[in-house]
């Protein structure tokens, strides 16, 4: 039996367990460290084309938003006005970076992520809109494991543009 408040159950509106602290930190720490990494880049801001910036501009929305909906309260309207912004980041992140390629102008193994997450946010989207609370938990944890934290580590190293900026190289 689920114990309802204007029609959000108890498990939605209970808080964060363990993993979601650690995954909104983690979010916090991708932020962060990625912010450093385009000021110290500063100097060649000019040279970098607006879909790069549009990418990090959705990305960086998605990370910052990540905390907010992980760690207060969930099935309100503010949750949902902020998880639709979430999942329109998501989407718009996964779909500019189709745009983005490598020197040659061929995708990356990193693109395949972008395929799931076009997948995955319009199934994330339908779970929360039919209730289906596990599963759109288990959809949150695994895009923001795989496309915010693990996609995020991966634009360090290899000579990409944030670790360039970030390590000075």
């Amino acid at each position: 039996m689920h114990d309802t408040v204007r029609g959000v159950t108890a498990q939605q509106i209970k808080g964060p367990d363990r993993l979601e602290r650690v995954l909104g930190l983690l979010s916090l720490v991708m932020l962060a460290v990625i912010l450093v990494a385009v000021m110290r880049g500063m100097a060649q801001w000019a040279q970098i084309p607006g879909i790069v910036w549009l990418h990090l501009a959705t990305m960086l929305t998605a990370l910052a938003l990540t905390p907010m909906l992980l760690w207060r309260r969930r099935g309100d309207g503010w949750h949902r006005v902020l998880g639709y912004v979430w999942s329109g980041a998501m989407m718009a992140t996964a779909i500019d970076s189709l745009f983005i390629r490598g020197r040659n102008g061929e995708f990356s193994v990193i693109h395949l992520l972008s395929a799931f997450v076009i997948v995955m946010v319009p199934v994330l989207v339908l779970s929360a809109r039919s209730h289906r609370v596990a599963r759109h938990r288990r959809t949150v944890r695994g895009l923001v494991i795989g496309a915010l934290l693990v996609a995020g580590i991966f634009t360090f190293p290899f000579g990409r543009l944030l670790g360039r900026w970030l390590f000075g190289g």
